[in-house]
C-alpha cells in the first residue's frame, strides 16, 4: 500500500511542530533542526515540514512505495500520465536513503514518487529538477 506524502514549508518550525503534534495526537518520528516528519497510520501519510526560505505552503506532494516493485508500478503510471519527468534514481535526501522520480501536474504541482530503504544522519542534497524549483523539490523526500 502506498503512503501519501505532503511536505510543507513553514514560517516557524517549532510552532508548527507543536501544532501538528496536537492535531495528529502524536509526536513526530523524525526531528532535526531543519526537518520534522510524522509517519502516520491514520491517516496513512508521510507528513513533513521544513523552514521556508521564501514561500510558505505546499512544497510538494508524493507517493511513498513500500517496496521497489510497488515503486516501479508508480513510475509506470507517471510515464503514462505524460507529464514532465525527472528520474533522480538513488539519492540521499531528508535524512533518508531513497530511490525516486519526480513529475509535475498540468498546473505545476510537483509530485515525488519514492521508496525509502534507510535513514541517514544528514539532510542530503536537493535535486536539480532543471526548472529552477530545486529548493521546492527535495524533500522535493
Amino acid at each position: 500500500m502506498k503512503r501519501f506524502h505532503l511536505n510543507l514549508k513553514v514560517s516557524d518550525l517549532e510552532k508548527s511542530r507543536a501544532y501538528y503534534a496536537n492535531l495528529f495526537g502524536q509526536q513526530p518520528a523524525v526531528v532535526k533542526p531543519d526537518y520534522i516528519k510524522w509517519m502516520l497510520d491514520d491517516p496513512f501519510i508521510n507528513f513533513s515540514i521544513e523552514p521556508a526560505n521564501d514561500e510558505i505552503g505546499i512544497a510538494h506532494v508524493g507517493l511513498q512505495a513500500e517496496s521497489p516493485e510497488e515503486l516501479q508500478g508508480v513510475y509506470e503510471r507517471i510515464q503514462d500520465a505524460a507529464g514532465p519527468r525527472f528520474e533522480e534514481g538513488a539519492t540521499t535526501c531528508c535524512y533518508a536513503s531513497s530511490e525516486k522520480n519526480w513529475t509535475q501536474d498540468p498546473d505545476g504541482l510537483i509530485w515525488e514518487a519514492f521508496y525509502t530503504d534507510g535513514q541517514v544522519t544528514h539532510y542530503g542534497k536537493l535535486p536539480d529538477l532543471g526548472s529552477g524549483q530545486s529548493d521546492a523539490a527535495c524533500c522535493l523526500n
